[in-house]
């Protein structure tokens, strides 16, 4: 467990250490990134990566697609978090038009696992306002299923609002990528010294019955 902890602090710092740069970049360019953008965890476990948005102005369309290793990993829930009146760590503002109730067009939202491949499109509408700061996309829970890594292919598109007489434009921003590391399988302290503990008594226990037999082979030559 204490091996297992210290790896996972390892990933962290690195996860650290890698987003510092586009914190720096982020002061004037917009920046969609998976979070944590390194994950690790043992077979059988679930961990789950935040799709974020960081300083974007006049948000108004949202696009994601993830890819994944789907012999590696395979996914258990996917939360969205589109409309800040309904989510306020989330992203895109609602429609208010009555008599509809509030809402975020979501134009398609499909995970085909086979093919390790989740598509998310969104977008606001009118008379809603645009998006503006930092805010969570969607949340995606992953299972393992072997013992193998996976790279996270992150590919986004953001638009801003449309003029009343034209087209949305795309919003510069910078993509960031994630990656998962599988965790071996250590066996517990006390596992361990149990195990030790019994060879030390196998090893015990054939050393006095070779003594034994050896004294009873000399006895006999007598």
């Amino acid at each position: 467990m204490q091996v297992k902890r210290l790896f996972c602090l390892m990933l962290c710092a690195f996860s650290l250490l890698e987003a510092q740069p586009a914190t720096t970049r982020a002061s004037t360019v917009a920046v969609v990134a998976l979070e944590p953008s390194s994950c690790a965890a043992n077979i059988n476990e679930t961990f789950t990566v935040n799709v974020t948005v960081r300083d974007v102005q006049n948000l108004y369309s949202v696009g994601i697609d993830l890819y994944w290793n789907p012999y590696v990993l395979g996914v258990t829930n996917i939360d969205l978090w589109l409309g800040v009146e309904s989510h306020p760590d989330g992203v895109l503002h609602e429609s208010t038009s009555v008599p509809n109730p509030p809402y975020v067009f979501i134009i398609e939202n499909k995970l085909t696992q086979e093919q390790g491949k989740y598509v998310l499109s969104a977008t606001s509408a009118a008379p809603a306002s645009s998006f503006n700061g930092s805010g969570s996309i969607v949340r995606i829970t992953f299972i393992v299923i072997v013992f193998a890594n996976s790279t996270l292919n992150l590919v986004s598109s953001l638009y801003d609002r449309p003029p009343p007489d034209g087209w949305s434009s795309p919003i510069q921003h910078v993509t960031i990528d994630g990656s998962f590391v599988a965790i071996p399988e250590f066996p517990s302290m006390i596992t361990l010294l149990a195990f030790m503990d019994l060879l030390v008594m196998v090893a015990v226990f054939s050393k006095k019955l070779l003594k034994k037999k050896v004294l009873g082979a000399r006895h006999q030559r007598s």
